[in-house]
């Protein structure tokens, strides 16, 4: 069965540009001029895929606002925003949102279908025969590839897809550096370096509100992080 993505972007012609591109691949497209048709439409049925803009309307952030509603709805959606808003403080709002990646609108369409491939792959590993077996372990940390599941003490980790292949990559072997290539690797993720270093940031975060004294996660300073023994 062909896979669902759906465009959420206010100006028409950019939204059918999209949509006919995608449809070409053959994923099937639902398109949407903004987030309160969007999200009557997700309540119903979730797509395989979304992609966002940030500024829908005259709502100049109503993409984060759809963001977050459908992080609460599901943690594996895989998301993108696409967007003309390219500062910092944007991308790094959007991360924080939970979204998987972060695109302008500069960005070429082949680029464009090799993310949305990308994160595609890594819902088929999470089925796949190598990650079946037993739960992962290090410390007090369990990692379960089969049910998508991370703890910290017991504690659930409400991590995204993109954050748990990382945590993955990270921990599954502990006390070895893994740089920013390695990690998007590992995590069949194309982003750049800052992108990565914004997920390590939130990743974190989200042990820390579980266990204050949380520092398992080690940034090496011009090399990588890694997950301390």
């Amino acid at each position: 069965m062909a896979r669902t993505v759906a465009i959420v972007e206010d100006e028409a012609a950019i939204r059918e540009n999209y949509a006919e591109v995608l449809r070409r691949r053959g994923y099937q497209v639902g398109s949407y001029s903004g987030g309160a048709s969007a999200l009557q439409a997700f309540r119903n049925r979730l797509p395989d895929l979304v992609i966002l803009d940030i500024a829908l309307g005259d709502d100049y952030d109503q993409g984060f606002t759809l963001c977050r509603e459908l992080r609460a709805m599901s943690a594996t959606l895989p998301i993108i925003f696409l967007t003309a808003r390219d500062s910092d403080i944007d991308v790094v709002t959007g991360l924080r949102l939970g979204a998987d990646d972060y695109l302008t609108k500069d960005t070429s369409m082949p680029h464009l279908l090799a993310r949305i491939a990308a994160l595609f792959r890594r819902i088929e590993a999470l089925g796949s025969a190598e990650n079946e077996g037993a739960p992962l372990a290090a410390g007090d940390l369990r990692i379960d590839r089969v049910r998508f599941e991370v703890t910290w003490k017991a504690q659930p980790v409400p991590l995204t897809l993109t954050e748990f292949w990382i945590v993955h990559s990270l921990a599954r072997r502990p006390g070895h550096v893994k740089n920013r290539e390695q990690l998007m690797d590992e995590a069949n993720v194309v982003v750049d370096t800052a992108t990565i270093t914004s997920h390590v940031k939130r990743i974190r975060r989200k042990f820390r509100e579980l266990d204050p004294e949380f520092d398992s996660i080690e940034m090496i300073y011009g090399v990588g992080y890694r997950w301390r023994t």
